[in-house]
């Protein structure tokens, strides 16, 4: 709802914008910057090359989003380059569905706002009067073919077509490729060539997977080590998008963060973690991104999920070293930020806004005035972050857990295990060997996690009884090759243990 138009930037209409902010999935210029990012508005473009210099300059690397199924309804780039045809510019509007439209239409349908939707309160937006002028009206992001999307639909955005008849019983056009195909690859490539070193996808499998075989290929045809990575929902097609859609890494979502999230809540049990990893995605481990918060997601710390960030110690230890793909840690996460409030448009529902002007405070402590020191921090936020500062450093460190063998110890304990609340495995390589062991239960554990004689000599352990090192804790715990490794582990919390 801000206003650039001084800049050259076309406003939105209050009535298609979700919260004051926008939604940063309702792109409205593919070639542009949000000029709310930038210091000085005609420079914004400048300013993010700027940042890309001073990431890589860092040693680090740049993921951006790209959002491929849907735009805003008020799409037109203001910042295209010479020659470039905007969305919908040369449509067909008279077909419901046309190949080579960029947009699906509902013929002689305006589109309706939804009735009970008020984005700004008490004060009042641009042209805020229940009124879009849309005719016809083009069928909405989430797959809504209706001129009357609901406030909880995702009203704001218009759905890209890529060859689909979806009304059509799904019949595919792919012959000759289709416009939006071409318009959608070479945004990938305009930002590749300013040196934007990966993808995350935005509802990647609302997407033909023939495209991103196409646009992934052209992509990485010329510029070979930009990774693309799949946020998607469907284990059904995990492999599908890894092999034939070519994404370098895919979202775990549906299979280890749903397990790993009735865990956190005491709804859940273990034999789910072992069902993911053996029957999901066995043999696809690597592509795997493991996270338990983004965008989208409550906060561990909210009282809607976890109630504080140490509830999810044990949980997080799973996500860093189970596998050995990416980790994904959301921003404010590592200081147990906890989406307090009721931020605009979300409403208090446990998450960071993302439509709206809003403070981040456990994140803002850290920052203290851009000191960047964490002196604002309290002591909890600064336990959690030396517990994310531990686990991550050792990921970082270890070629077991980046790069080695997994070995599930569930089936050895069976019979040891009070309850279906304990998780045990080992990471290995000739370098080296972990215990990693997970206490989900709201009480203490102790006993022994039993390590099978064919294991230990198969990796190499010690032969006698050592005192090793808990490298979370940094405790001493005894190992006894007869009984396994002796264990205390608190409630919610994990053992990550140097077997050698």
């Amino acid at each position: 709802m801000s206003d650039y138009s001084e800049y050259g930037i076309s406003q939105d209409d209050a009535d298609v914008v979700k919260g004051r902010a926008g939604s940063p999935y309702a792109i409205k210029d593919y070639y542009d910057v949000n000029p709310d990012l930038a210091n000085d508005v005609k420079n914004r473009m400048a300013e993010f090359e700027a940042l890309l210099k001073r990431t890589h300059d860092a040693g680090l690397k740049s993921i951006i989003d790209f959002v491929p199924n849907h735009v805003a309804r008020s799409y037109g780039s203001d910042a295209k380059p010479n020659g470039v045809k905007d969305l919908g510019e040369n449509d067909n509007k008279g077909h419901a569905f046309n190949p080579a439209n960029n947009f699906y239409y509902l013929l002689n349908q305006k589109f309706i706002v939804p009735a009970d939707y008020n984005p700004m309160g008490t004060e009042k937006g641009l042209n805020e009067n229940q009124v879009y002028d849309e005719y016809p009206a083009k069928a909405t992001g989430n797959n809504v073919f209706s001129p009357t999307p609901s406030k909880d639909d995702w009203f704001e955005t218009a759905k890209l077509n890529y060859g689909v008849d979806i009304q059509g019983n799904q019949t595919k056009y792919f012959d000759p490729i289709p416009d939006t195909w071409n318009k959608m690859t070479d945004i990938l490539l305009y930002w590749a060539a300013k040196g934007v070193d990966g993808f995350r996808c935005d509802m990647a499998e609302m997407v033909p997977v023939e495209f991103w075989n196409y646009a992934i290929g052209k992509v990485q045809q010329k510029y070979p080590a930009v990774i693309f990575v799949a946020e998607i929902y469907n284990p059904a097609e995990y492999r599908n998008y890894i092999n034939q859609g070519k994404f370098n890494y895919i979202y775990d979502k549906v299979g280890m963060y749903d397990a790993l999230r009735r865990l956190i809540e005491d709804k859940g049990k273990v034999n789910d973690i072992t069902h993911c990893w053996k029957y999901e995605t066995n043999g696809i481990s690597n592509h795997l991104v493991r996270f338990l918060e983004n965008h989208d997601e409550q906060r561990i710390a909210s009282p809607l999920f976890g109630k504080a960030a140490k509830n999810a110690f044990g949980a997080m230890a799973v996500s860093a070293t189970l596998g050995s793909g990416p980790l994904l840690i959301y921003f404010g996460q590592e200081v147990g930020e906890a989406g307090a409030g009721a931020e605009g448009f979300g409403g208090d529902d446990g998450r960071t806004s993302i439509f709206d002007y809003w403070g981040v405070p456990a994140h803002q402590a850290w920052m203290n005035n851009h000191k960047y020191d964490g002196a604002l921090l309290n002591d909890e936020q600064r336990s959690t972050r030396n517990f994310y500062n531990r686990i991550l450093r050792l990921c970082q460190k270890s070629s077991a857990i980046q790069s080695g063998y997994f070995y599930d110890l569930q089936e050895a304990n069976a019979e040891k295990y009070t309850n279906n609340l304990v998780y045990s495995y080992i990471r290995y390589d000739a370098n080296e060997a972990f215990l990693i062991s997970v206490n989900f239960s709201t009480n203490a554990y102790q006993g022994n996690i039993f390590i099978p004689e064919n294991v230990i000599k198969q990796i190499s352990l010690p032969q006698e009884t050592k005192e090793l090192n808990d490298e979370l804790t940094k405790d001493m715990v005894v190992y006894n090759p007869n009984e396994g490794v002796k264990l205390n582990i608190q409630p919610k919390q994990a053992a990550i243990v140097r077997l050698r």
